[in-house]
């Protein structure tokens, strides 16, 4: 039960990052990263993908309330998260490292959401176990 609990809160803080991040992209569009100009195309694409990573970060809120039988969701979820995850680290091999937040936003792709999906996975299948 402590268990469930702590990963509950796990990802209820792990979710905040896609869904401040995504909301800050929808309303500052590429001023969020700096930008003072671009192209109307460029914003429209940088604040759709905010819109996608805002999206994701709710999808893994949704999870929280019936947390053991979500790891169906989960993984789709960590499976696009790692998805975009390597299209940043694809960057990284072609332009070099980025800032910090971008960073650290690829420490989240590929490291921290997969741990969570896999906490998630375990409590899922040991509450499985304990109602058999």
């Amino acid at each position: 039960m402590k268990e469930l609990l702590a990963v509950r809160c796990a990802i209820a803080l792990g979710g905040c990052v896609p869904v401040f991040a995504g909301l800050a992209g929808v309303l500052l569009g590429l001023e969020m990263v700096g930008a003072d100009s671009a192209p109307p195309g460029a914003d429209s694409h940088f604040r759709y993908l905010s819109g996608l990573l805002l999206g994701l970060g709710l999808g893994f809120w949704s999870c929280i309330p019936a947390l053991p039988r979500r790891a169906g969701r989960m993984r789709l979820l960590t499976a696009v998260v790692v998805a975009g995850g390597l299209g940043r680290l694809l960057g990284v091999l072609l332009h070099g490292w980025p800032d910090t937040p971008m960073s650290l936003a690829l420490g989240m792709e590929l490291v921290v959401t997969p741990l969570l999906c896999w906490w998630q996975g375990r409590v899922a299948y040991r509450a499985a176990n304990q109602s058999a």
